[in-house]
């Protein structure tokens, strides 16, 4: 073969691969999904959506409430899930009848939480009063201590660089969770921020309070799986009761508020003929509160309190009540 021959059939041979690769082109290298570690339950992370840059919700499916619940989470500057630090952690839990958006669209968390060196996570809760049911005895789902204290944690420290450095803060029953966690769980909070939650829930009168709520406003065939009977199952409620349990709260930093008269405060709006309308549930934190506060004194464990005569159970009441503990929340946990 000539050279000349050579060299045209070199040329054709690159033509033909030029226009195979033109007919067929490459497809685009695409980004693997992230994988997610699983808590030890068995809790996996299903989904994740981004709201802004610095905002994202995860999808959890767990065992410990046999559905798929979500979670809201607030990132800071420069936040990486595969920085070689992890950030300080504030959970924030909601309120009966909400769900985990409740922070974002009743309060300015966002603006907080982005003058600091922190992340907020803020778990779904329900109406499942941040305890593993009793169910007779039985235990089982829905686990809503295991999930928040066990799951949400381990899949947030495991997949988000969250630390162990951590602060809970809560409204009403969230409240009332989040200082059974502290409690319950000796070390897992170094700060606890608690509004208007019932904080002796085995005060006299209360555990009926509590069971009627749960009948109320959650979907249960019966109100005492949540805890169990009143007085039958005492040794479960005592297990549960903050007041009970004030002792474990040493080191703690704590601030609770709450107001006791129940009715509207200088934050509320109250509709013509409302002006004396009185909300009971208020007055039970009030009461609970007041008791719990007299039982850190007795022990000599230091709290900051907030006790106010007038004010709603609602929003209006709590969003102030963040600019007196946020920054010392802050100082507690580092951030």
């Amino acid at each position: 073969m000539t050279h000349r021959t050579r060299a045209q059939a070199r040329r054709a041979v690159l033509a033909a691969i030029t226009a195979l690769l033109i007919a067929v082109p490459l497809s685009p290298v695409r980004a693997a999904a992230p994988s997610f570690a699983p808590a030890d339950t068995g809790a996996r992370i299903t989904g994740q959506t981004w709201l802004d840059d610095r905002t994202f919700d995860v999808t959890v499916d767990t065992p410990s409430l046999a559905q798929q619940v979500k979670v809201r989470v607030l990132v800071p500057d420069g936040w990486s899930p595969d920085a070689a630090r992890a950030w300080p952690v504030v959970y924030a839990y909601h309120g009966g009848r909400d769900g985990y958006v409740s922070w974002t669209r009743s309060t300015d968390i966002e603006a907080y939480a982005a003058r600091h060196d922190v992340m907020v996570v803020m778990p779904e809760a329900a109406n499942g009063a941040y305890v593993d049911w009793y169910n007779d005895g039985e235990g089982g789902p829905p686990m809503w201590e295991t999930f928040h204290t066990t799951e949400v944690v381990q899949l947030m420290e495991r997949n988000f660089r969250a630390g162990t450095t951590r602060a809970a803060m809560g409204i009403s029953s969230g409240a009332s969770g989040a200082m059974a966690y502290a409690a319950r769980h000796p070390g897992i909070f170094k700060y606890v921020a608690a509004s208007s939650g019932v904080m002796h829930m085995t005060m006299p009168g209360i555990p009926t309070m509590l069971v009627l709520t749960q009948a109320l406003y959650t979907d249960t065939e019966d109100a005492m799986d949540v805890w169990g009977v009143p007085g039958v199952d005492a040794e479960n409620w005592l297990a549960h009761d903050p007041w009970v349990l004030a002792r474990n709260l040493r080191g703690v930093g704590l601030f609770v508020s709450t107001g006791t008269t129940g009715l509207p405060g200088p934050h509320d709006a109250p509709a013509p003929g409302e002006e004396e309308s009185v909300q009971v549930h208020e007055v039970t934190c009030g009461r609970t509160t007041q008791s719990f506060l007299r039982r850190l004194d007795s022990l000599d464990i230091p709290v900051t309190s907030h006790v106010y005569e007038d004010g709603w159970h609602n929003w209006e009441a709590w969003r102030p009540e963040m600019d007196r503990y946020w920054e010392p929340m802050m100082a507690a946990i580092g951030a």
